[in-house]
């Protein structure tokens, strides 16, 4: 698993940065297309969910990981 590289996003016209690993950051943009979404509404709407203890960048690494786990279940078994 690579370092962790900061990467920008607009979230509600605010610039902010995440620290995200690349593995990390591509599934997050990967979920986005899927979604039909741009990265910075997706971003906007986990931010909106968090808890506000939560850090963002842990947010959308809990969201990546979620999305996965549901989605494993929906996959048909080899």
């Amino acid at each position: 698993m690579s370092r962790p590289k900061k990467r920008s996003l607009t979230i509600k016209g605010h610039r902010t940065s995440v620290s995200l690993e690349d593995e990390f950051w591509a599934a997050f943009r990967n979920i986005a297309r899927e979604r039909n979404l741009p990265i910075n509404e997706l971003a906007a709407q986990i931010d909106a969910a968090r808890h506000t203890k939560t850090g963002l960048a842990s947010a959308i690494r809990l969201f990546v990981l979620d999305w996965h786990l549901q989605n494993a279940s929906a996959r048909p078994k080899s």
